[in-house]
């Protein structure tokens, strides 16, 4: 299986959060052979979100994302010329940068979305929850 995080989904891991659904934690746990990503989008969404203060408690890993990605085992997805592309052209009303650019990557690289998000549903997303 080939998993990109949402942002909460990444965070509610790192931190053990009962919020992550038990379906979530059961594919992120269970398999070696499964490639589990993490965006520069979702490293951008947390520093920007800590710096403002909306992710108090999320110090450790928006000091070092790269290192909290490191230390699950998952792997870093870059953002490139054709995601954001992709993400500019999106359709439909959600506004969300973050979560378009997500969306965009997701189905660049058919890939199955980690996210509590029913809106992304619309985009076509395979989604895990």
């Amino acid at each position: 299986m080939r998993l990109l995080l949402d942002t909460h989904a990444f965070l509610w891991w790192v931190f053990g959060d009962s919020k992550l659904s038990r379906q979530a934690r059961h594919a992120l746990a269970a398999d070696e052979t499964d490639e589990i990503f993490v965006s520069a989008a979702s490293a951008w969404e947390i520093t920007t979100k800590f710096r403002i203060g909306k992710l108090a408690d999320a110090a450790v890993v928006a000091h070092d994302v790269a290192a909290a990605i490191a230390a699950e085992g998952f792997a870093e997805l870059p953002i490139s010329v054709a995601h954001a592309q992709g993400a500019g052209d999106l359709g439909g009303r959600h506004r969300d940068p973050f979560d378009r650019m997500l969306i965009a990557q997701t189905l660049a690289e058919g890939l199955t979305l980690v996210s509590n998000e029913r809106a992304f549903d619309a985009y076509g997303v395979e989604r895990l929850w």
